[in-house]
């Protein structure tokens, strides 16, 4: 049995803590801001946080070698982002856990257009939290150009986490 990484768990810990924050701010917020895009981009609020989820759950099913999860709705509303935020949930505990087996062991899978795929275990990992990130602040971007600034990302860095830890 592979020893826990500590320092790996963490790393998902956080990831996992930022996204169930930014979720809950964007349930509080009126449906139209599901809408709201960022100058120049035609990725409204909604479309980023249900890609988000979908590539989190792509991510730890390849990860599990499980197929593929069905298509879900665009969230509209509260009501959707909050089963989007579930789901999210879902798929990070089995990040968290797949990232405990050996990062060298090659997956294999066929993408979405078709092409095979394989890469390292460790390379799905961090293309999980990195991908998280990115759009995590892509949201804050768009909501932000609409003058909502209900998404701090200064709130949700990992200092802020590791202080919540540490009390």
């Amino acid at each position: 049995m592979t020893a826990r990484n500590e320092t790996l768990d963490r790393l998902l810990q956080h990831m996992a803590w930022a996204n169930a924050d930014l979720f809950e701010r964007l349930t509080k917020l009126p449906d139209a801001a599901l809408e709201y895009t960022a100058p120049g981009s035609e990725w409204s609020v909604g479309a980023i946080a249900h890609h988000l989820v979908t590539a989190a759950e792509n991510y730890a099913q390849r990860l599990h070698g499980e197929p593929r999860a069905p298509e879900r709705e665009m969230p509209t509303g509260s009501a959707e982002v909050k089963a989007l935020r579930a789901a999210l949930a879902t798929a990070e505990a089995k990040l968290r856990s797949a990232a405990q087996l050996p990062g060298e062991e090659v997956l294999s899978w066929i993408s979405f257009n078709g092409e095979p795929m394989s890469f390292p275990r460790w390379v799905l990992v961090n293309q999980a939290v990195h991908h998280a990130t990115e759009h995590r602040a892509q949201i804050a971007g768009a909501l932000a150009a609409h003058g909502v600034t209900a998404i701090d990302l200064d709130a949700i860095d990992v200092w802020t986490l590791y202080g919540e830890i540490a009390k």
